[in-house]
């Protein structure tokens, strides 16, 4: 089994979300990263993103979509991999839904 797009995969999670967190600006929301998956080539990073409140969530993901260019660029000589995956970005609602199950049970 390769393990190495699990790897790449942590290591772009790591200082990608520190990146975040330093370098792009979200104007009342939160936005963290929930997963990211390499494909076996190395091709693709697709990075899903957790977004409070989840009514900033297409406006956070505009956001990250104009800064992938420069983001990918300080990856490639952070990281220094070859090749470097091109990142996509995607909304994940699963803490959301997560939250609203959570509220319903409680409810009850």
């Amino acid at each position: 089994m390769n393990y190495r797009p699990l790897r790449v995969a942590n290591l772009i999670r790591e200082e990608l979300g520190m990146m975040i967190a330093r370098e792009l600006e979200f104007p009342g929301a939160l936005v963290t990263i929930t997963d990211i998956d390499v494909n076996k080539k190395l091709e693709i990073a697709h990075v899903r993103v957790s977004v409070i409140p989840s009514e900033k969530a297409a406006e956070s993901l505009k956001t990250l979509q104009a800064a992938r260019g420069e983001l990918q660029y300080k990856l490639v000589r952070k990281l220094n991999i070859k090749p470097m995956p091109q990142l996509h970005f995607s909304i994940d609602h699963g803490p959301e839904n997560a939250a609203a199950v959570e509220k319903a049970l409680l409810s009850e």
